[in-house]
């Protein structure tokens, strides 16, 4: 054994402790799952070993047979688990193993919630899987050495899973990391060729690389132990390179689960070659649940890159849009070159084409996923629905194609749930409905009870109910829908086209002719608190509303700008009365010029409350209230 220089002894981080209790107290039902994080890691050590040796070749050290191997000890009851990799230095082996820095803690125990099931699969995203190897051992060595680094600087990595671990600096002549897990009473099962292989077999059976277990033999004549050979038990190939027709849906599962560091299974996936004047393959993914940073835009993202199947780029994120940043899987190009860089990437025509296909594919497979799996789609749109609202002002060339997929509440859905697609809709719209009408609010009880929905329920005709910080904002990209314009029942003047009879808009005419006086006398009450006041076509119950100009911002889009500290352009509200109703009858027969002002006020007050809208002068309300609260009762 080489001599140990030197050795400290470091404390976890709190974090880090928290977790190995977690695991220790049997995190996963499944103990089974520790091998293949080890392995999933391994294997990731040697792809960043491909990758910095496409440009620094001597990191290989001449040994460019990139393998992981698995072996095992009955007597002491070890597994042992090795991979030639890039490895560790010991500045890495503290950092990475000592604490979930990288990842960031705050963020990891934020999610933890104490039910084993929703926990387990964050382990494998916050890249701590390592130390799913203490669920079956009471103590782990890790000997490390860093690809290109002299053989006098390996590290000696070494814990029992409590408060603390060792480390220190030794020989180490091979590069890459071997891992030595010294089992719990209880856990000699793993300690077992037979058990191991099956595993292996199970869950990482996809990994482009081979994983060796040794295979007894004889011994040969006058050697006393049996010499050792090593056999490859998975199969070592790409699994997107492989016939669709060939590959089973768990064999798709696992791979998924191995790339995207996720313990639950995908929603959905797409297995694609093309061929002809681009030639690549791709293998993409819609994972079951939102990854912790989803909202984070500067969080890593994108698809594994290969060219000719040798491993390039983790993340390359010129693949896919933006707002389909949650996509998981591969891509495996023929035309690009080794050496290809992130730079390039961004300009290159090639990848143009590439994202193009790309990205149609992934709104083929959501747009299957909507229509076959309805229930499946509902749970995808609950964690991806907002990133998905921002396709139509991204990618401008499947707006229509992304319309498709957005799902809403209205008036005729289920209680808050987003559930109602464009297309059904319209199949439900009013004899005569060309428009697609919608109202956007802060909460759904305040948009389901607002005043500008009383003709529309009188009518019988749908309203999409849009609360969503982000919906107004989405609603300036989306004009129209399978030819039928977008309407905001609470901007500008309604107009509901052939949904009113000839009769009701003579009528409307008629009264609004007849109450000029009122509205005289308002403009002048009011004064500069509105642009303009009319009578309105939208009301049945309510005395008064405010509606929105036409070009002016809505409440969502005000408080979007005014959060990003953006100067908000200042607009006034039109003054909408419901001529019909007995508040605004006793207002057109009041006499009194300083009680009509108060009166007026009041209502307009209300109407700001009613659309959620904050008071400018809540004192001055108050004070006019009571003034006619105390009239009221003399």
């Amino acid at each position: 054994m080489s001599v140990e220089t030197q050795k400290e002894t470091l404390g976890f981080q709190t974090e880090v402790k928290q977790l190995l209790h977690l695991m220790i107290h049997s995190l996963y039902s499944n103990k089974e799952i520790f091998l293949r994080e080890l392995i999933s890691n391994a294997s990731d050590a040697v792809d960043k070993l491909r990758f910095e040796a496409l440009s620094k070749p001597e990191l290989l050290e001449g040994g460019a047979e990139l393998k992981i191997r698995v072996s095992f000890d009955k007597d002491a009851k070890t597994v042992t688990l090795e991979d030639n990799g890039i490895g560790m230095s010991r500045e890495d082996a503290i950092t990475h193993l000592g604490t979930i820095a990288k990842s960031g803690t705050a963020d990891f125990m934020k999610h933890l919630s104490g039910d084993q099931k929703k926990d387990s699969h964050l382990i494998g995203q916050f890249g701590v899987g390592f130390y799913s190897a203490f669920i079956v051992a009471d103590k782990v060595d890790v000997f490390s050495r860093r690809a290109g680094a002299d053989a006098s600087e390996g590290v000696h990595w070494s814990s029992k899973g409590e408060g603390d671990f060792e480390v220190a600096t030794v020989e180490k002549a091979e590069r890459g990391t071997r891992i030595v897990l010294h089992l719990k009473s209880g856990e000699d099962e793993f300690a077992d060729g037979w058990r191991l292989r099956n595993i292996i077999k199970k869950y990482s059976d996809h990994i482009a690389l081979p994983i060796e277990l040794p295979k007894e033999v004889a011994a040969a004549e006058g050697e006393e132990k049996p010499a050792v050979e090593w056999e490859t038990v998975n199969r070592a190939s790409a699994l997107w390179t492989r016939p669709r027709t060939e590959i089973k849906d768990e064999e798709y599962q696992e791979f998924y689960k191995h790339i995207a560091h996720d313990f639950e299974n995908p929603l959905s996936w797409s297995h694609n070659k093309v061929e002809g004047k681009l030639e690549y393959s791709s293998l993409l993914y819609v994972p079951t649940r939102a990854p912790f940073d989803l909202y984070q835009r500067e969080a890593p993202k994108g698809l594994k890159l290969y060219v000719q199947r040798v491993f390039v780029m983790d993340q390359a994120e010129s693949f896919l849009p933006l707002y389909l940043r949650f996509i998981k899987g591969v891509v495996d190009s023929n035309d690009l070159s080794l050496n290809v860089s992130r730079e390039i990437l961004q300009k290159d025509p090639i990848i143009d084409s590439m994202k193009s296909a790309l990205t149609k594919r992934v709104l083929d497979m959501l747009e299957k996923l909507a229509k076959n799996e309805p229930e499946q789609y509902k749970g995808f749109w609950k964690n991806f629905g907002q990133v998905m609202k921002e396709g139509p002002a991204e990618d401008f060339a499947n707006k229509e194609k992304i319309a498709g997929l957005l799902r809403f509440a209205s008036t005729q859905g289920e209680e808050g749930e987003q559930v109602v697609g464009l297309a059904e809709y319209l199949a439900r719209a009013k004899e005569g409905q060309d428009k697609i009408y919608y109202l956007t609010g802060e909460t759904y009880a305040q948009v389901k009870n607002s005043p500008h929905l009383e003709v529309f329920r009188k009518k019988g005709i749908e309203v999409l109910l849009l609360t969503d910080r982000i919906d107004e904002w989405l609603m300036s990209y989306l004009s129209d829908f399978d030819g039928k314009s977008f309407v905001d029942v609470a901007r500008g003047d309604l107009d509901l086209g052939n949904l009113d009879s000839e009769e009701d808009k003579k009528a409307a005419e008629e009264v609004a002719k007849s109450k000029e006086g009122l509205v005289e006398r308002l403009k002048t009450a009011l004064g500069d608190s509105v642009a303009e006041v009319r009578v309105s076509h939208r009301l049945t119950d309510s005395p008064a509303i405010l509606a929105i100009g036409e070009q002016d911002l809505g409440m969502q889009m005000r408080q979007i700008l005014e959060a990003s500290g953006q100067k908000v352009p200042d607009s006034k509200p039109i003054f909408e009365f419901n001529p019909a109703h007995p508040l605004i009858e006793k207002l057109d027969n009041e006499q009194s010029d300083e009680r009509f002002g108060d009166l007026s006020h009041i209502l307009f007050d209300q109407a700001a409350l009613a659309a959620g809208d904050s008071l400018k002068d809540p004192a001055a309300y108050v004070r006019r209230l009571n003034k006619l609260l105390v009239e009221l009762s003399v």
